[in-house]
């Protein structure tokens, strides 16, 4: 029977990490303590709801937790500190903490450490999310305990809809530009000085002309997205940015 501990206080444990050729022991004490911090574990590095979903999304929401007031966003798997590390690096999730639990200890005191012998992990993290105010549960997402890897409320969305109800969902943007290109410097500085986060993808290296005839209808760069519709091209991003400040 999985444990909601919503109320108590996470566990008293030291976290093995490694700090460039050094280990370094972060304990419980120093992570929560005084502070606001998101945990979300799950079961393991480099699996796949785990790099395509589960990381990228609190990662991208970073931004708007912080602005909530949160201090660290913790993700938590039953891995070794150097599969974290090098993990972190494959993502690119340089807005998030990745804490191994190595042996177990903290999810295991958590009543969330499960046995996933049939696919050859041994013990890992149930997925869940937490959030913990000065070393005390505030709140848990639990995934529901049915058979395999049910991803349903410990995702980023819904732990925004319940610290900030209401608040704007951080927009998805991608800008499709190639090297070299004036129009596509100009279009990302519009977006930085908006404070809108996007993701550039890059003529002949993430992308090729094919591509971009056949999703933008067109040949020419920057073309800007947001949240699945295509705006256009730098011209049509300031009007677009235009009519965002006058709503």
């Amino acid at each position: 029977m999985l444990q909601n501990h919503e109320g108590q206080r996470v566990p008293d444990v030291a976290f093995r990490t490694r700090q460039g050729p050094e280990w370094v022991n972060r304990t419980s004490r120093e992570i929560f303590s005084g502070r606001t911090v998101i945990v979300f574990s799950l079961p393991g590095a480099f699996t796949p709801t785990c790099s395509s979903t589960h990381v990228p999304r609190y990662n991208q929401f970073a931004p708007a937790f912080h602005a909530q007031g949160v201090d660290e966003i913790i993700c938590m798997a039953v891995n070794d500190a150097f599969v974290m590390n090098e993990w972190q690096e494959n993502q690119h999730a340089w807005d998030l903490t990745f804490l191994p639990d190595g042996n177990g200890e903290f999810s295991d005191r958590m009543g969330l450490l499960v046995g996933k012998e049939d696919l050859g992990f041994g013990r890992r993290s149930w997925r869940y999310s937490m959030l913990v105010r000065d070393g005390r549960i505030e709140k848990m997402f639990i995934e529901p305990e049915e058979p395999g890897d049910p991803f349903r409320v410990s995702d980023a969305d819904t732990m925004l809809a319940y610290l900030a109800p209401g608040a704007p969902k951080p927009l998805d943007v991608t800008v499709l530009t190639r090297k070299g290109c004036p129009h596509c410097v100009r279009a990302k500085a519009r977006l930085v000085e908006a404070g809108i986060g996007f993701e550039e993808l890059t003529l002949n290296k993430q992308f090729s002309d094919r591509t971009l005839r056949a999703v933008a209808g067109c040949t020419s760069v920057p073309q800007i997205f947001v949240n699945g519709t295509h705006i256009g091209g730098a011209d049509d991003l300031e009007k677009w940015l235009a009519g965002r400040r006058a709503a």
